[in-house]
C-alpha cells in the first residue's frame, strides 16, 4: 500500500474520487457549505467562525445527509427492500433516512425511544408520521436491541430469488460507511483554509449525539495534515460515548478505505486524538438546559443560525463557556452547525 499525498486531494469544491472509487455515492447535497465568521455569540479570545451544514439536501438538511450519501447507495448496492435504523422520538436522522430513502425507493422502519416532549418533538413526530416511515415505539434502548433482529425481517422482503433483511442502520447514521460523510467534510474544511477562506481551526466543535460526525471529522482533518482538534459536546447519555468509542469508530472507516482502496496509509487515531466533554448534557437527553433554551432565543433575536435545545444549542452553549473561560486559547475555533430544519 502507498500513501495518498496531501497534495493529491483535490482543488476547492472538487470531488475526492478516492473515496468514490472505494464505496458507492449518491449526491444528496451542494458542497461545500459555507464558513463565516460568528461574532457575538460564543465572545471570547478565540475567534469563532461557524461551518454551516443547515443548507445541505433539498428535502433534509443538517449533518445527517452528508452520512446518507454514502449510505443509501450501500443500502440500494445490497438490495436491501428497507432501512431500519433507531433514534428518539424527536429523531432528525431518522426522519433524514424516511425521507431520502423514500425518495430512492426503499422503505424505511424506525425503533425509537422515548425522550421528553416538548413542542420540538411534537413536530418531529407529525413530520416522521407524514415521511412514510414505519415507527415503532420500542421505549428504552434494551427492547430496542431485543427488538431489531424481529424488526430486521419484518422489514425484509423476497428480492431476486432470495429473502433480504432491511439495512441495519445504527443510531446517527453512524456507520463506518456513513462515517465516511464526515471524512469528506474533514477534508472540504482542509481545503477552505487552503483557499484561504478560513484560518486553520484550533479546535472544531460540535455536539456529539452518536459519535458519527466526530469519527468522521477526526479522520478526515488527520488525513488532510491539519492539526485541529475534534472538541465533541456530549448531548446523549444513552449511549457509549467516549474518546476511544469515537476513535474505534474513525479507525474502522480507516480499515474500510484501506480495504476498498488498497492505498489509504494513514496512522491510526488514538483516544487522545478527540476530546469529548459532558459538562453541558443536563439530566440527560433531549432534557432542556437553561444555558441551551437562552442561546436558542439569543441567537434568533440575533439573526443566527437557527438551533435546537437537544443537540446545536447545547454544544454553542460549551463553546461560550469555554470560550469566556479562555479554554480555547486565541486561535480560531470552528463551530460545526449541525442542525437542517425543513
Amino acid at each position: 500500500m502507498t500513501d495518498v499525498p496531501l497534495k493529491a486531494v483535490p482543488l476547492l469544491y472538487e470531488r475526492y474520487a478516492f473515496l468514490d472509487e472505494a464505496v458507492p455515492y449518491l449526491p444528496l447535497g451542494t458542497r461545500p457549505t459555507p464558513v463565516a465568521p460568528l461574532p457575538g455569540l460564543a465572545d471570547g479570545p478565540a475567534d469563532v467562525w461557524i461551518k454551516d451544514e443547515s443548507g445541505y439536501g433539498d428535502i433534509a438538511g443538517g449533518n445527517k445527509v452528508r452520512k446518507l450519501e454514502w449510505i443509501i447507495p450501500d443500502a440500494l448496492a445490497r438490495r436491501s427492500p428497507a432501512i431500519l435504523t433507531f433514534g428518539a422520538l424527536g429523531t432528525n436522522h431518522g426522519l433524514a433516512t424516511a425521507r431520502y430513502a423514500r425518495a430512492h425507493g426503499l422503505g424505511c422502519a424506525l425503533a425509537l425511544v422515548d425522550q421528553p416532549i416538548d413542542d420540538h418533538v411534537r413536530l418531529q413526530l407529525e413530520r416522521l408520521e407524514a415521511s412514510g416511515a414505519v415507527v415503532h415505539r420500542t421505549r428504552t434502548v434494551a427492547r430496542t436491541y431485543a427488538a431489531a433482529p424481529w424488526l430486521m425481517m419484518r422489514h425484509g422482503a423476497f428480492r431476486e430469488g432470495r429473502f433480504r433483511p432491511a439495512y441495519l442502520l445504527p443510531t446517527g447514521g453512524s456507520s463506518p460507511v456513513g462515517v465516511l460523510g464526515y471524512v469528506e467534510a474533514g477534508l472540504e474544511i482542509a481545503t477552505q483554509v487552503s483557499a484561504g477562506l478560513l484560518p486553520e481551526p484550533s479546535y472544531v466543535v460540535l455536539p456529539v449525539g452518536s459519535g458519527g460526525t466526530a469519527a468522521g471529522l477526526a479522520l478526515g482533518l488527520r488525513f488532510a495534515g491539519l492539526r485541529t482538534r475534534v472538541l465533541g459536546i456530549v448531548v446523549n447519555d444513552q449511549l457509549t460515548l467516549d474518546a476511544k468509542t469515537i476513535v474505534g469508530l474513525a479507525n474502522k472507516t480507516a480499515r474500510l478505505l484501506r480495504k476498498r482502496t488498497g492505498n489509504f496509509t494513514i496512522a491510526g487515531l488514538q483516544p487522545e486524538d478527540v476530546t469529548l466533554r459532558r459538562d453541558w448534557l443536563g439530566p440527560g437527553y433531549g432534557h432542556p438546559t437553561p444555558a441551551a433554551e437562552q442561546l436558542v432565543r439569543t441567537s434568533a433575536a440575533a439573526d443566527g443560525p437557527v438551533l435546537e435545545p437537544v443537540y446545536t444549542a447545547k454544544a454553542l452553549a460549551a463553546l461560550k463557556d469555554l470560550n469566556t473561560r479562555r479554554e480555547l486559547g486565541n486561535g480560531t475555533v470552528l463551530y460545526l452547525h449541525t442542525y437542517g430544519p425543513r
